[in-house]
């Protein structure tokens, strides 16, 4: 049994036992067996993954439990929606390097791994061809050279997968080559790691980040407030604390946080510990995630009630991310 307690444990053996089968899991939780033979099957379509930590904050028996909803593996992944497609951002057409991306002035993301240490149904990279990006530094060089001959960007986003599944060595000669291109004055850190696999944000880690000339930002990704506890609430306060920037990102789900009370909720107990919600994502039509989505009327109804639970920088911006556009695009209620 996982105990966030365990001073021993690293997050490389936490990694090693990670669930990744179907029986497991609902064993564990104790899940009604006649839904395992569709689950199953959804595996073949993207795998299971889920950590041991976040495993713990699941409440076992509840097939309708928020976190459960976000990695179980359902029939629904089969059903065929018009407009869903595998690249529902468009990566594609962003590309200007091996594992680079540019979508917005100033700033360039960089795909450091196809790893994750969860895999979230409604992922929007779930069909990503991450075999054909980079695996070792050198590789990483064309990508380096076209930052450095671009003076306009200012920022590298590391994403992925989720970059914090490099080791700290690889990460920090990331980072280095990094530090050598002038222009550059941030580097932002996009990961779901501090939610689910929290020993990961070791002290050796923050004060690589820490001690980088670039300014390090690390924006995290907690839909629910029951991922918000126990050893995950500890690390967050940590990473603030120690001086890097760190904002929540969130992506409204059918079935696990639909509701103005579970996002105040959410909102709350990230500012309590100095994460600042940042955007609350409509959901990116990737083929597979129909059954997550919630309408644009009902989730601008929710916001709206959060502005008036909430001050103001508790309230993240509903957005979606529409192909060829330049930044974000707010969802906003009509006046």
């Amino acid at each position: 049994m996982y105990s966030p307690t365990d001073l021993t444990d690293t997050w490389h053996s936490a990694l090693t036992r990670a669930v990744r089968d179907v029986d497991t899991l609902f064993d564990r939780l104790h899940l009604p067996i006649e839904h395992k033979e569709p689950a199953r099957r959804a595996c073949e379509l993207f795998p299971l993954m889920v950590t041991e930590s976040y495993l713990a904050r699941m409440i076992a028996g509840d097939w309708n439990d928020p976190l459960l909803r976000q990695v179980l593996p359902v029939g629904a992944e089969f059903l065929t929606q018009p407009g869903f497609t595998s690249d529902a951002v468009d990566d594609a057409a962003a590309h200007r390097a091996p594992g680079l991306l540019q979508k917005y002035t100033g700033r360039v993301l960089l795909i450091a791994t196809g790893a994750c240490a969860i895999h979230c149904r409604y992922c929007f990279r779930r069909s990503y061809p991450y075999g054909e990006g980079t695996r070792k530094l050198d590789d990483w060089e064309p990508a380096l050279v076209e930052i450095e001959k671009d003076e306009s960007i200012q920022e590298v986003i590391l994403s992925g997968g989720d970059p914090l599944m490099l080791t700290d060595e690889r990460l920090g000669a990331m980072l280095a080559r990094l530090e050598k291109i002038e222009h550059l004055q941030r580097i932002r850190l996009h990961s779901r790691l501090p939610i689910v696999l929290p020993n990961r944000m070791t002290s050796g880690l923050i004060e690589l980040l820490t001690a980088s000339r670039l300014t390090p930002i690390l924006v995290v990704h907690a839909n629910h407030p029951q991922e918000i506890a126990d050893d995950c609430a500890n690390v967050l306060q940590k990473i603030v604390r120690s001086g890097v920037p760190t904002l929540n990102q969130s992506v409204l789900l059918r079935g696990v946080n639909d509701s103005a009370d579970v996002l105040t909720e959410l909102s709350e107990r990230l500012v309590n510990l100095g994460v600042m919600p940042y955007y609350l994502h409509q959901l990116d039509h990737v083929t597979g995630t129909a059954h997550f989505e919630v309408d644009d009327t009902t989730a601008i109804a929710i916001v709206s009630q959060l502005r008036e639970r909430l001050p103001g920088y508790a309230v993240p911006q509903l957005v979606r991310e529409l192909p060829g556009e330049l930044s974000k695009h707010p969802l906003l209620p009509q006046r």
